[in-house]
């Protein structure tokens, strides 16, 4: 339906290749999950994940250097470090559980435990999803790529010959 799609060649341009250069490696995910489960210091993450050290240091390096977490000095113990979440490192926190949920659904087959729960009434949370902007759920079927400059266009929603312009990601 179309010839537009995404540029794959210009990675520049597009944000994913950002994101795994950032995050694109199994040890970094387990210890951004560590890190949303309240572990902030180096042995700590040693012990509860299993990682070796010179990787922990390695992948503790790429995650601060990234702006992904925080590291500081702790107060009582100069010798000690502690790495916390930055609001960059909080905001792959949908990342990770829409991760989780595909983990659980095609991996394992079944919920893990614990449960992720909405505090306010111990409630699972939802799947993961696509929302539109009136916020309904979207399928793949439901969504197209579209030049950015046709968004929001004046006049009517799909203007004769712009056909060309759209590309049905389920066709992809």
């Amino acid at each position: 339906m179309g010839n537009l799609r995404e540029p794959l060649r210009e990675i520049a341009e597009c944000g994913l290749p950002t994101a795994l250069e950032a995050m694109g490696e199994r040890w970094s995910f387990m210890i951004l999950r560590a890190a949303f489960n309240g572990v902030h210091h180096f042995e700590e993450f040693l012990a509860e994940i299993g990682i070796a050290r010179n990787i922990l240091a390695s992948r503790l390096t790429k995650l601060t250097d990234s702006g992904i977490l925080h590291r500081t000095l702790c107060a009582d113990d100069r010798r000690k470090v502690e790495y916390r979440l930055t609001q960059k490192g909080m905001d792959l926190l949908p990342t990770m559980i829409a991760l989780r949920q595909w983990g659980e659904k095609w991996g394992t087959g079944t919920p893990s435990n614990p449960v992720l729960v909405d505090e306010k009434d111990r409630q699972p949370i939802l799947p993961v999803t696509i929302r539109s902007h009136d916020d309904r759920v979207l399928g793949s079927k439901d969504l197209c790529w579209l030049d950015a400059g046709e968004i929001g266009a004046p006049g009517t929603v799909l203007r004769r010959g712009m056909a060309n312009n759209i590309r049905k990601l389920s066709a992809m």
